[in-house]
């Protein structure tokens, strides 16, 4: 089973991206972290970044109501695949998102009320990932 639940902040505004089609690609990182002690007593935080990608109408969700710094809920599936730059293999591990909880409900781009911002969305469009062209070498996170 391939299934990942993860809560945390993103990293940066998200970018939209339109198909042909119509369909739209929202990509952006998310910061998650843990707080622990390690062997000596001391107070260790530990912060991993995921690159994660929502398509269809919750990208239109994402596109409207979604800023860096927001907390959000994520459940989908680890989807690494391949590109090439300049004659050289690259991979990427991304979250392919099928639902999305915002933790930290605002104001819109638009100033709409509160009360007209969804605080969960999920897509159940099928998708072909041979449509997703590869990532743009700026966009990954190091």
């Amino acid at each position: 089973m391939n299934r990942i639940t993860i809560i945390g902040r993103v990293g940066q505004d998200p970018k939209i991206h339109k198909f042909e089609s119509g369909t739209k690609k929202a990509s952006f990182s998310l910061a998650t972290s843990e707080k622990y002690k390690d062997k000596d007593g001391n107070k260790v935080e530990s912060t991993e970044w995921h690159n994660c990608v929502i398509f269809g109408k919750m990208a239109e969700v994402v596109e409207k109501y979604v800023n860096k710094g927001d907390l959000l809920a994520l459940e989908g599936k680890v989807k690494t695949r391949e590109y090439e730059v300049d004659g050289n293999k690259k991979y990427i591990t991304e979250v392919i998102c099928s639902s999305m909880e915002m933790l930290t409900p605002k104001d819109s781009k638009d100033d709409k009320p509160k009360s007209q911002i969804p605080a969960t969305a999920s897509d159940n469009e099928p998708f072909s990932f041979d449509d997703v062209p590869p990532p743009d070498v700026n966009d990954i996170p190091l």
